[in-house]
């Protein structure tokens, strides 16, 4: 099945908004009409199997180009659109991508060259004026390509994580199933969908004849609160930073009622336990799923049942439906429960690899299993918990330490807003650890630090405390939130 007619399965008839909100909306039965017309558009002037670029905000455009393209039968590559110029010429040659769907001021901004057709949303809304039809595919294959997903790579090219259609339909019913969505559910999104984790809000949705309401201006936290009131938001997702903003620097979020929010969820890292306490005790009965996943994974890989939060704090909970996972050693031996290895994982969400990269996928996809490149351990219940990645552990004086553990023992100090640890290079060590914090200026830096110093000798190793600190306005992040160091 390709999976368009997956996710309208039930709801292609719908006169019912899919897309809430004061900007755009939009409803199930014309989002089908036109994706079925821009898909037959693509099959006339495309063919099949061919990429295509998609460059543009959350959007009515993104998501009815996104919907076409992958009823074509041809793959979508949606983009950051705020990608540096070097990455987006990367992606370009490497893709030999020729046709492209791009706002009018982003393609005011960016050149793609003679060789490329683009369509802005004047080209788009003359396309749909037109009649056409698309004529289904016999027997469709699942494991055709769908999209791509280009990551930051560890060479400092990005890599393309490919998706199928079968990918994005296990990964779908199970997050559907877990989460027990239906369609009475409204989910506010502040992901971008060019990102794995925004692009589960929009599929699950979609399946299950839900709405969602997109907000693209998360710095205005007055207006993502009042549109999770207004539009009476069933659910939220968010990674750590969103949650964090919204417990530091919102004055009315914790005190705002949501009658109608029944859950939030949380991936895209590790948000720290002091976080998540204070947002339960905030929301007493507001359900805090915490998630696991990787783009190799379509998205999702495991999440804590929300009732075991209280035992479990700090876990990543157990593999989502369809997904099996295990910690293993260097050799792939599994490892018994409490130690620590590389977990890996296997399902019909895993990726069959990154695209034009066969060793990068050899590296990554083992005996049916995927690498994740994190460290983890499983307690005796078969809860995992995420150490850190590989290539983040700091390594002083020969002794690895994980940031993360740091980052919890400073952020438990009442005056520190954020911060993130990092390993710099040191002649002597190796290694030294670098903590980069944010205050509440309610003290002065150097008192700060010595209260740093002396709550990390209590908690922390000798060789876990912070040799250099650096105090800053606030740490930069991504457009999907993501730190950046």
């Amino acid at each position: 099945m390709n999976v368009f007619d997956y996710f309208f399965e039930s709801s292609q008839g719908l006169d019912k908004d899919f897309l809430l909100g004061g900007k755009e909306t939009v409803s199930y039965k014309k989002l089908f009409a036109d994706s079925q017309k821009v898909a037959a558009y693509l099959r006339e002037n495309v063919g099949q199997d061919k990429p295509i670029i998609l460059l543009s905000p959350n959007s009515v455009f993104f998501i009815t180009a996104y919907l076409g393209i992958l009823k074509s039968g041809n793959f979508c590559i949606p983009l950051n659109y705020a990608i540096e110029r070097s990455n987006l010429d990367y992606i370009l040659e490497t893709t030999e991508s020729t046709f492209i769907f791009c706002t009018t001021a982003l393609s005011k901004k960016l050149s793609f060259g003679e060789i490329n057709q683009v369509i802005t949303e004047s080209g788009l809304n003359d396309l749909l004026k037109e009649d056409r039809r698309i004529l289904p595919i016999e027997d469709f294959n699942e494991e055709r390509l769908a999209e791509i997903i280009f990551t930051s790579g560890s060479t400092g090219k990005p890599k393309g994580v490919m998706l199928s259609h079968k990918n994005l339909i296990a990964n779908t019913e199970s997050i559907v199933s877990y989460l027990k969505l239906s369609d009475k559910d409204i989910m506010g999104v502040v992901l971008p969908f060019f990102y794995c984790y925004g692009l589960s809000l929009l599929h699950t949705h979609l399946r299950v004849g839900g709405s969602i309401v997109l907000n693209n201006n998360f710095i205005f936290l007055g207006s993502v609160i009042n549109d999770l009131k207004k539009y009476k938001c069933t659910g939220f997702a968010g990674v750590p930073s969103h949650f964090q903003v919204l417990l530091k620097k919102s004055k009315t979020f914790k005190t705002t009622e949501f009658p109608d929010l029944k859950y939030v969820t949380q991936a895209g890292g590790k948000l720290h336990t002091i976080f998540i306490q204070e947002f339960i005790d905030a929301f007493h009965d507001i359900a805090f799923y915490v998630m696991y996943g990787q783009t190799e994974a379509t998205a999702r890989l495991s999440y804590l049942d929300p009732h075991m939060l209280p035992e479990k704090i700090g876990s990543i909970g157990k593999a989502i439906p369809g997904v099996a996972l295990k910690v293993c050693d260097s050799d792939g031996s599994e490892v018994p429960a409490g130690l620590e290895g590389e977990l890996f994982a296997q399902g019909d969400n895993i990726m069959p690899g990154y695209y034009k990269d066969p060793e990068g996928t050899t590296k990554a996809l083992k005996g049916g299993w995927l690498h994740t490149g994190d460290l983890a351990r499983m307690d005796e219940d078969g809860y995992f918990y995420i150490s850190g990645r590989q290539k983040e552990i700091i390594k002083v004086g020969g002794k690895r330490v994980s940031p993360k553990e740091i980052e919890e023992v400073i952020l438990s100090v009442p005056e520190v807003v954020d911060c993130t640890i990092r390993g710099v290079e040191d002649e002597l060590l190796g290694e030294a650890i670098e903590a980069n914090i944010v205050s509440n200026k309610t003290i002065n830096n150097e008192a700060l630090k010595e209260k740093i110093l002396k709550e990390s000798s209590k908690k922390l190793a000798p060789h876990k405390i912070p040799q250099q600190f650096n105090f800053k306005e606030s740490l930069t992040t991504d457009l999907t939130g993501k730190k950046k160091i």
